[in-house]
């Protein structure tokens, strides 16, 4: 045994192609997770930049209703040859009354032309003027008497009755600033919304709900009684019902 000499000896073994495959497509699916992962972090940062533009798109905000003074007015035209108001005339004078009373207004002022031709008829018309406004509840100390220049003036140059309260309105509709075929912006046009904007600040009765609410009435004293005593008794407490009233149940 002392004849042979004991060597070590190192063997390498190559990787097959197969093993050599699956690493490659380790590395590849190891990278394609990072990148994805990347991704999902980046999406979760909040990179949107919003941008607003110069129009808001709120037609409330560009056709606001604002509340502010207005006078009211009514001509009354008067022929030379006139001495009394005409039933047509009356009556646009008593809705105007009853206007004034609306309103809130303390004075209401009536105009007589002055060094018009038909100055002196104005004089007798405007008789029945105050006759037909204080029959329709405008006290006298409430009624101002004014002329107006109108000298040179001919025709049936008019009375004028005016007073000043508070009004509801928007700014003018039909202003076109952009051109209504660029629509890239997807958003709706300058004047949309104006129409109704103006015709709900019509139908406002008294503007100054705008700025604030009323206080609370009085409450009907007899009616919270009865009300309080059919809930003791245990009766239903709601009034009755009209006979032309619908209940909707079909």
């Amino acid at each position: 045994m002392s004849g042979f000499r004991r060597e070590n000896v190192s063997i390498t073994v190559a990787p097959s192609d197969g093993r050599r495959a699956t690493r490659r497509g380790a590395s590849k699916a190891a990278a394609t997770g990072a990148v994805l992962l990347a991704a999902l972090v980046a999406g979760c940062a909040n990179v949107q930049h919003v941008e607003v533009g110069a129009i808001p798109d709120d037609y409330r905000t560009r056709h606001p209703i604002t509340v502010s003074e207005a006078e009211e007015d009514l001509e009354i035209p008067v022929a030379s040859s006139e001495t009394r108001l005409s039933e047509a005339n009356a009556s646009r004078i008593r809705a105007f009354a009853a206007r004034f009373r609306a309103s809130g207004a303390e004075v209401i002022r009536v105009m007589l032309p002055h060094g018009s031709t038909n100055e002196a008829a104005a004089e007798l018309v405007s008789g029945s003027v105050l006759k037909t406004l204080r029959a329709r509840g405008v006290a006298q100390h409430r009624i101002l008497i004014q002329p107006y220049a109108a000298a040179g003036l001919s025709g049936p140059t008019p009375i004028r009755l005016a007073f000043v309260t508070l009004a509801a309105k928007t700014a003018p509709c039909g202003r076109w600033p952009k051109d209504l075929g660029d629509t890239t912006d997807n958003k709706n046009y300058f004047n949309f919304g104006c129409a109704s904007q103006q015709n709900l600040a019509a139908q406002i009765a008294d503007p100054r709900d705008l700025l604030g609410p009323r206080g609370v009435g009085e409450i009907d004293a007899e009616r919270r009684t009865d009300m309080l005593d059919k809930y003791r008794r245990g009766e239903a407490t709601p009034s009755e019902r009209s006979p032309t009233e619908s209940d909707y149940d079909w």
